[in-house]
């Protein structure tokens, strides 16, 4: 895919691997309107990242539908959808509560769910588009307090290859990313952004890889790319 002129509207675009990534795809050309909950937050990722900014939270349906229409208002379609807006909650089984399932998947499972069905309907008249989920490491394997996230990650993924069963016949691509731990403000009460150690993944180089797969021929797709730290270990 060039990315010249390419309508792409990418969820959780004011912190961390959002952010990267809207940067490096507003420098190659593309038209990116990024999502986030926080309006300043939000502001400063648009002014970094030359984003449109549309404040929402995909886990409240009203203002799911409300952030696709001002995006369609705005290009009159999509040809990219980046679910990458994603939240974490790691209790022990003891501690689980129906309330917390509930919100994790609302947003790291219903809203992607929603907006990739919204994204698919002006994608297969078209005969073309790319859906990115930005999923985890944790897709793969669950860890001691990883029951509500990773199950939210396996989720995404089972969704993932659903929608590659379903929409390669019209020539859309469906792909799913999975990072494993990167230096974020993923889990971070205040919502600040760690500095990444120099053995441990940075935002930037997900966005990198997100950059990538979408350049690629649009005969060509990666199902599934994860990402690992070469050596974590090396303090």
């Amino acid at each position: 895919m060039n990315l010249e002129h390419k309508r792409i509207l990418l969820t959780g675009g004011s912190l961390g691997i959002g952010k990267e990534t809207a940067k490096l795809l507003v420098d190659a050309g593309a038209l990116v309107a990024i999502t986030g909950r926080d309006h300043i937050r939000l502001e400063k990722a648009a002014a970094y990242t030359g984003a449109f900014p549309i404040c929402a939270d995909i886990s409240k349906e009203d203002q799911l539908n409300q952030s696709f229409e001002t995006f369609i208002d705005k290009w009159k379609g999509i040809d990219v959808l980046i679910n990458n807006a994603g939240i974490g909650s790691f209790p022990s089984m003891l501690d689980i509560t129906m309330e917390k399932y509930e919100e994790i998947f609302r947003t790291n499972v219903f809203g992607p769910a929603l907006l990739a069905k919204k994204a698919a309907h002006y994608m297969i008249p078209q005969k073309s588009g790319t859906i990115i989920n930005i999923g985890s490491t944790a897709a793969l394997k669950s860890f001691e307090k990883g029951a509500i996230y990773a199950a939210s990650k396996f989720a995404l993924r089972a969704m993932t290859e659903a929608w590659q069963a379903e929409l390669r016949k019209h020539s859309i691509r469906v792909m799913q990313i999975n990072p494993s731990e990167v230096a974020t403000a993923f889990n971070n009460q205040e919502r600040i952004e760690r500095e990444a150690a120099t053995n441990k993944l940075r935002s930037l180089d997900i966005a990198y890889a997100i950059k990538s797969v979408l350049e690629l021929d649009d005969r060509a797709f990666i199902p599934e790319l994860s990402l690992w730290a070469t050596n974590p270990w090396n303090l």
